[in-house]
């Protein structure tokens, strides 16, 4: 087994790596569709879900103060009115609002148990390890940390809304270095996007490891960039 040498700090990236461990979103949210019997196409699904996340990146929708079960209502809720005005469902308004509710609860719920595994592991790594998280979120990723009791195992957080500057520009990663305070060389970057996360990471001189699991699909990657490959985050403690 290849030991990490040398790791002086690790930056976490946080949706679909500490909440999800290693699950994309979008897969996550379509599984729910699948279980309460939305009757729309995943490709239906795709657009609706494309149109969710762009809308969320352009337009204020998500406050400060929002929780993750807040983000989880917004978007499920777009995507359900995107979803209607295309013709893929009926336009029967509460009917949409109690899909859109269902399907935010049990993803909120999935997230809770995911993090009886994944917030160990990063209490864990907080012990011997310095920890920054960098993440592309809507501003208020602080939120998040508190209500899933995360906060305290970070020293530092990196938020693409507020430095204004989003992965895959590898900018957003060279500010994780540099609220680590230590070489790039001896920092571990952990994430679950290979273009998002191990490519820029790479780029400004960290060590990846890469939170390989369900993507979705389209990404080309390259096993021979990261420096590690786990499929669970319990892994990785075998290698730091």
């Amino acid at each position: 087994m290849k030991t990490l040498k040398d790791i002086q700090g690790i930056i976490f990236d946080y949706g679909g790596t500490i909440d999800t461990n290693s699950r994309h979103w979008a897969e996550v949210l379509w599984e729910k569709y699948v279980a309460h019997q939305i009757p729309v196409t995943k490709e239906a699904f795709r657009e609706a879900y494309v149109f969710g996340e762009r809308s969320l990146a352009k337009f204020p929708f998500i406050r400060a103060d929002h929780n993750f079960h807040d983000v989880l209502s917004v978007k499920t809720k777009l995507q359900m009115e995107y979803l209607a005005e295309k013709g893929y469902l009926p336009l029967d308004e509460k009917r949409l609002q109690d899909d859109a509710r269902k399907v935010a609860d049990d993803c909120y719920a999935y997230v809770l148990d995911v993090l009886e595994k994944t917030r160990p592991v990063v209490a864990r790594l907080a012990e011997k390890y310095k920890l920054v998280l960098v993440s592309n979120f809507y501003g208020n990723i602080h939120t998040i940390l508190d209500d899933f009791r995360l906060s305290a195992y970070f020293a530092d957080v990196i938020e693409s809304s507020v430095v204004g500057v989003r992965k895959p520009d590898p900018a957003i990663y060279q500010l994780g270095v540099d609220a680590m305070g230590n070489p790039s060389s001896h920092i571990l970057v952990v994430g679950d996007s290979f273009s998002k996360d191990m490519v820029p990471a790479k780029q400004v001189g960290c060590k990846v490891a890469w939170l390989k699991g369900e993507g979705w699909g389209g990404e080309q990657t390259d096993d021979s960039l990261p420096d590690v490959i786990v499929t669970d985050l319990e892994q990785l403690e075998e290698y730091v």
